[in-house]
């Protein structure tokens, strides 16, 4: 009695995890599952560029389930099993809320289908993969995980790849609307060079300067410099490299010059630098 108390019991926080993590993919996803223009990009967008962009996607999940998975991992195959888990709830929640909203309909190309589903799983997954973190009350045992997530987290290399997964997740968000290409329109040099210190600033101020919770602690010995340097200004460079891969992935810089490229990717960087700094507030 006492061995199948005890089996069931991983089993039953499993259970409560794909639960959060079901909670997580609808709240991090029902933005862009009630978005037009995400519905049409799963129809339109280059199947190329989107099975790459899903395999990014999917190794951004792998790291990120060692900071916040459906359960304490040691191992890369267990990243793995955890990555996989959150896809699997991601494209569930997908499917599901876009058929109940009449998205997905009998008459479609299973291509079609494939393709929106596909696109929806991406911020829906990254919900599911966080969602124990969020959502989810600290036992003891979790208590000491925290202890060594924090562990991790102070690597320099780790606290880098956070910047990409929150830059990343809100440049998705961002990237397929009319109004980044817009905004790079109506913007002159100096909005676009005053745009740039803004997104700086921000960047610096939420992770270091205003104190929110979980708000990361300057290393020792750091000078505002180095921080400068090496955190803030290595932040914004993330922030323009994933925006620049995301603007090409939803196909927003076919055709476009070099100017009108750098105007886009200098917009869509501000909530890129927005996302990079958040995430390593909350993951």
């Amino acid at each position: 009695m006492a061995s199948r108390a005890a089996s069931a019991h991983p089993n039953k926080k499993y259970a409560i995890g794909l639960a959060r993590a079901f909670g997580g993919a609808i709240i991090f996803g029902l933005p862009n599952l009630m978005t037009m223009e995400m519905w049409f990009l799963g129809f339109y967008l280059d199947r190329t560029r989107l099975v790459l962009f899903l395999l990014v996607n999917f190794a951004i999940l792998v790291g990120l389930s060692r900071f916040s998975g459906f359960e304490e991992t040691a191992s890369v195959k267990e990243d793995l099993l955890d990555a996989l888990a959150a896809y699997g709830v991601g494209v569930i929640a997908s499917a599901a809320t876009l058929a109940v909203f009449g998205i997905l309909l009998p008459g479609m190309s299973l291509g079609e289908i494939v393709g929106k589903i596909a696109v929806q799983s991406v911020p829906a997954s990254f919900g599911a993969i966080i969602a124990r973190r969020q959502m989810g009350d600290k036992t003891d045992g979790e208590k000491d995980e925290e202890h060594d997530v924090a562990e991790r987290r102070g690597a320099y290399g780790w606290q880098l790849f956070l910047m990409v997964a929150g830059a990343l997740f809100l440049a998705f968000n961002l990237a397929p609307t009319e109004e980044m290409i817009l905004i790079g329109f109506k913007m002159s040099p100096w909005h676009g060079i005053v745009l740039v210190l803004l997104s700086v600033l921000i960047l610096h101020a939420f992770v270091y300067g205003v104190g929110f919770v979980g708000q990361e602690q300057p290393p020792e010995g750091s000078g505002f410099w180095r921080l400068l340097i090496s955190y803030t200004i290595a932040g914004y460079g993330i922030a323009l490299l994933v925006s620049l891969y995301v603007l090409w992935t939803f196909g927003r810089l076919d055709g476009a010059d070099l100017t009108q490229i750098a105007s886009i990717t200098g917009v869509l960087a501000f909530p890129s630098a927005v996302g990079a700094a958040i995430a390593r507030l909350v993951v």
